[in-house]
């Protein structure tokens, strides 16, 4: 059964990338390759796990004891692997590894709205008035993974953007145009068939049948492909990016990049085989396999109803697979100090709960999970009101996480970036890194 957020949108409405394109045309996969590098940053990498809808914080990670029974709901607290921490009672495996991440209790901005709030999460950028509420593909701002393809550009063959199992509507490139658009896998780890559509051929057709095909196509695609030149007029030769493509397509490490079936089913079983957990395993062999930032687009945790059960029956035992194993399995191959982890959703959910025993969007207050990549484990950054209703000390928002993410990347986050038509703009809109994680 399709599901939908609260307003109205479908989980699969978004732009569908892969081999196609943003900014509302269809690049071929040779554009997508474009990129080129200006900036040599560093060795660290970044996994952006954006649980979409929002998820609960107040019944998973700051939790309110004390606080009336319409505000702190059902669920009870555990201890976790750090003296005095406690976590909701259904996220046993995360309690632990807390000392593997930090916590910021004391995230806000100002809009409660899916698309805005999507928009302001993946850019630091909040959105301006004109903005359509993320039913179209045509983010005001680049994403944090399109910025870092943009200034780190590709390692070899493998593209340094990956989104899976499907792009975010507001994960793609805006300005920075088609070489900063991530390459998409647009379908379900999860499935016992998984395999990437948009990396054509098969991965299971040979280097020398790519050749024949490339021919045939070179004579049937030779009008479009002048089309495409044309129009990427401030492009290398189109021969270039093919060739780059050509390189991804017959690529020994891209194949074993994108086959997970080559994982043990114990490592598998460990991350859980939901979307969820085997997204998080593709992100790890893709981080492995040398892609700069790989953001895993997670769905349904909007729960405006029944929150509770949603929680304990579906959300959290997938998320109590998935993260823990995920920070685990970095660190045991040595990636974990130059990974950075980021999870969190657009918003939190209202202190107090509704009629419908759910909870509504929150922005005012939530917690935000970071790990990895030179961020120091097992703290927590300010922290919350009484009731979780908004920032009781240090707050900070989605331009600080921006700078954050930039700085420990190697990229200067008070640099600028510049619209075609040579505007610039802030790379981080004054954010400020978040240096009691450091």
């Amino acid at each position: 059964m399709k599901r939908t957020y609260c307003d109205g949108i479908g989980r699969r409405d978004f732009l569908r990338v892969g081999a196609a394109g943003a900014l509302g045309v269809n690049l071929p996969l040779a554009q997508l390759l474009a990129a080129e590098p200006k900036l040599k940053g560093n060795d660290t990498n970044f996994i952006f796990v954006f649980l979409k809808g929002g998820m609960s914080t107040i019944d998973t990670f700051d939790l309110k004891p004390n606080a009336p029974e319409d505000v702190r709901g059902p669920f009870g607290s555990i201890p976790t692997n750090l003296p005095g921490m406690r976590v909701g009672e259904h996220l046993k495996r995360t309690a632990k590894v807390m000392h593997r991440f930090s916590q910021v209790r004391s995230f806000t901005h100002r809009n409660a709205g899916h698309g805005p709030a999507d928009h302001y999460m993946f850019t630091g950028f909040h959105p301006t008035s004109g903005f359509n509420g993320g039913l179209k593909p045509n983010n005001q701002h680049p994403s944090m993974g399109s910025v870092i393809a943009h200034k780190l550009g590709a390692r070899g063959a493998i593209p340094p953007y990956v989104c899976l199992p499907n792009m975010h509507n507001s994960g793609s490139s805006a300005y920075l145009g088609p070489d900063a658009v991530p390459f998409t896998i647009e379908a379900d780890p999860a499935s016992p068939g998984f395999k990437v559509p948009d990396l054509q051929p098969p991965l299971s057709v040979d280097a020398s049948r790519v050749a024949d095909r490339q021919s045939l196509l070179q004579d049937v695609d030779r009008f479009q492909q002048r089309a495409e030149q044309r129009a990427n007029s401030g492009a290398k030769e189109f021969g270039v990016f093919a060739q780059r493509a050509m390189d991804l397509m017959t690529s020994p490490l891209a194949k074993k990049a994108f086959d997970i079936h080559q994982e043990k089913d114990k490592l598998r079983d460990a991350y859980g085989r939901s979307t969820l957990g085997q997204s998080c395993l593709m992100a790890r062999r893709l981080i492995e396999a040398g892609v700069r930032c790989v953001t895993v687009d997670h769905s349904n945790w909007d729960t405006h109803y029944h929150n509770f059960r949603v929680l304990e029956e579906d959300l959290l035992p997938k998320f109590d697979l998935a993260i823990p194993t995920l920070f685990n399995d970095l660190n045991d191959r040595g990636l974990l100090e130059k990974t950075m982890v980021v999870v969190t959703g657009e918003f939190g959910r209202t202190p107090k709960i509704n009629k419908d025993a759910g909870r509504d969007h929150w922005s005012r207050c939530f917690t935000v999970l970071l790990g990895g990549g030179g961020i120091h484990g097992g703290r927590v950054v300010g922290k919350s009101d009484k009731w979780a209703m908004d920032p009781a000390e240090n707050p900070y928002g989605p331009e600080d996480l921006c700078a954050t993410v930039y700085d420990r990347l190697g990229i200067d986050p008070r640099s600028e970036m510049h619209t075609p038509e040579g505007r610039p703009i802030m790379l981080t809109n004054s954010g400020r890194v978040i240096k009691e994680l450091l």
